[in-house]
């Protein structure tokens, strides 16, 4: 008796455990960004009647390394970081992905960023697979010198999947020039001969491209001036607030504000400013160049990091991190337009909020692959051993994006969807493709 009173009591226990509101279970799935993406995933094979083999194909990552990367700290001590590399699929080409330090990385958040490299390759027409890489570390409390360890080690314990060939890194979230090059020192040491192609961000002098640094940003320019030319709105009398004063948002705002467009607001993550009269950019990027941050800039109004998606303004950029925009704040973005320079900045829930109220949101695999596509011509370039002029590289970059925008467009149009959806239909429709004409092996 006690026995089948113990498991009763232990079965409704299990089950208050896991039973939770519709509310936690939707705030549950928006916090996790490999569910995020196969909704996505599975949204678009559905509008599409796709194959389930490609379906359950796409919904498996091809290789996940986890790795340990032990370093040696200024003070002598061994610090263990956990670090990943995961290639979602290589379908039509080598992987192709970025690298951040963040203490927030997480295998999930990996996996999700993997897959949408996939679809963002796919949408530009770029002959790569999607990869990504991270290790978990707060690089803000770490000195030069450690950073250098922990990239040179990570680049080590990666170097058995990665390669001009196979799997070519690039900087993402923390990352940069500097950490692009020990990155391809490192592997060039393993191999035994100089190889800039096994990675993209890199500086001028060891084989970067010029454009690159810009790329992202002026890619998001380029994609927002093609959807005022389809709306019918003008940009220079366009309001922008672009969230993340990083490389991305830095050079997005840079190239709108040379264009003409008022940026009345920018943040990062000490805060933001906002002034409806206009940001003097030039100035802005001056003194974060300086300080390090906006943490202090005596102009315009402080308003703070969690409500910084909510200032008035016709464009928004998030340009920061993942789940900026959720079911929480959707209702109280002002923007008209939003272009997401940032990876899923945007919840599949507010995503559905935004669409009901009428706000077009340029995703993020078409509006912030300018910086994959910049990182393709640098990797043409150093395969080829001959570097192009800048004009050229943007040039080439603005007809990439421009027609990545209207195949989207047509889609959107030609299937009466969001641009969401129109994207990873495009994407999904050209994957698909090369997964039937490759077959399965054996």
């Amino acid at each position: 008796m006690e026995t089948k009173t113990s498991a009763k009591s232990a079965q409704r226990s299990s089950q208050v455990r896991i039973s939770r509101s519709p509310a936690a279970a939707l705030e549950s799935s928006e916090s996790n960004p490999w569910l995020q993406a196969m909704e996505q995933l599975n949204r678009a094979g559905a509008k599409m009647k796709m194959e389930e083999n490609i379906l359950e194909r796409l919904r498996h990552c091809k290789r996940i390394l986890t790795v340990s990367v032990p370093v040696t700290m200024d003070d002598g001590t061994l610090k263990v970081f956990e670090g990943y590399r995961i290639q979602h699929n290589l379908d039509r080409g080598p992987a192709k992905g970025g690298i951040r330090y963040h203490p927030q990385v997480s295998l999930d958040e990996v996996k999700a960023l993997s897959f949408w490299m996939t679809m963002k390759c796919a949408v530009v027409n770029l002959p790569y697979g999607g990869a990504k890489g991270g290790v978990i570390c707060d690089p803000s409390k770490m000195s030069i010198g450690e950073i250098e360890r922990l990239t040179r080690r990570y680049t080590s314990e990666i170097s058995i999947i990665i390669g001009p060939d196979k799997d070519i890194p690039a900087p993402d979230v923390n990352t940069n020039e500097q950490i692009m090059s020990w990155v391809m020192d490192t592997y060039s040491m393993t191999i035994g001969y100089s190889c800039p192609g096994v990675v993209t961000g890199k500086p001028i002098d060891v084989g970067g491209s010029l454009g690159r640094r810009e790329a992202t940003g002026r890619g998001v320019f380029y994609v927002t001036r093609e959807l005022a030319d389809v709306k019918g709105f003008d940009l220079t009398k366009s309001t922008v607030a672009i969230q993340g004063f990083g490389n991305v948002g830095s050079n997005a705002a840079k190239v709108f504000y040379e264009h003409g467009s008022k940026v009345v607001g920018v943040s990062d993550v000490t805060g933001g400013v906002w002034d409806p009269k206009g940001l003097p950019i030039p100035e802005i990027i001056d003194y974060v160049a300086r300080q390090g941050s906006l943490a202090g800039y005596p102009g315009g109004k402080r308003i703070p990091g969690n409500e910084f998606v909510e200032v008035p303004c016709d464009i928004l950029v998030p340009a920061a991190m993942e789940n900026q925009i959720t079911h929480e704040n959707a209702g109280r973005v002002k923007a008209k337009y939003i272009v997401e320079g940032a990876n899923g900045p945007t919840t599949n829930a507010a995503d559905r909020i935004l669409n009901e109220r009428g706000v077009v949101v340029v995703p993020d695999i078409l509006a912030n692959a300018g910086g994959v596509t910049v990182s393709y011509f640098e990797w043409v370039q150093d395969i080829q051993a001959y570097f192009w002029s800048e004009k050229d590289i943007n040039a080439r970059l603005q007809e990439i994006m421009v027609r990545a925008f209207r195949d989207v467009w047509d889609m959107a149009q030609k299937e009466k969807v969001d641009l969401r959806l129109a994207a990873f239909m495009v994407g999904l429709n050209r994957l698909a493709k090369a997964v039937r004409l490759r077959g399965r092996f054996p």
